[in-house]
């Protein structure tokens, strides 16, 4: 069952790539990492690790779907969450970064980290991804909740 996800999730994200057999050999034979053009199946929207860990901690609610794919950048301490596609591109806020068509996203493969890239929620080929209104109500969350903590952790 769980291959059966690894490859529709293969299958959808290496769809995303102007040549699909070359983007799914970069990841098996090459470094690990492909370059896919955001804005056709998806955008990203980045942001601080703490912020992104703590808002796909809620996320993680029984009440609510399941989170879209996201994924970690150690080396840039960030979290993107992959959103539809969106040519407003109305995210705004401190230390936000939204990619939408045009630009270009490092991503691994599905079923396995590459160098600093890591999937905490893996894309599962649905096509299922985070819906904005939800992921902007658990970004607020997140962000009322580091405001209180940021004072209390200065303390120390």
């Amino acid at each position: 069952m769980t291959n059966r996800v690894w490859m529709q999730g293969v299958e959808w994200l290496a769809a995303a790539s102007a040549d699909p057999r070359t983007c799914k050999w970069e990841w098996d034979h090459g470094e690990g990492v492909s370059l896919l053009e955001a804005g056709r199946f998806w955008d990203v929207l980045s942001v601080p690790d703490r912020l992104g860990l703590l808002t796909l901690d809620l996320l993680w609610r029984p009440s609510l779907p399941v989170p879209g794919p996201t994924l970690v950048d150690t080396a840039a301490r960030r979290v993107g969450f992959f959103l539809p596609p969106d040519p407003s591109g109305g995210w705004i806020g401190a230390g936000l970064r939204y990619t939408s068509k045009g630009a270009w996203v490092a991503v691994p493969p599905p079923y396995r980290p590459a160098r600093f890239l890591e999937w905490l929620v893996p894309p599962d080929g649905s096509g299922a991804l985070h819906a904005p209104a939800l992921l902007e109500l658990a970004l607020r969350e997140a962000n009322g909740t580091l405001a209180v903590l940021r004072p209390v952790c200065e303390e120390r």
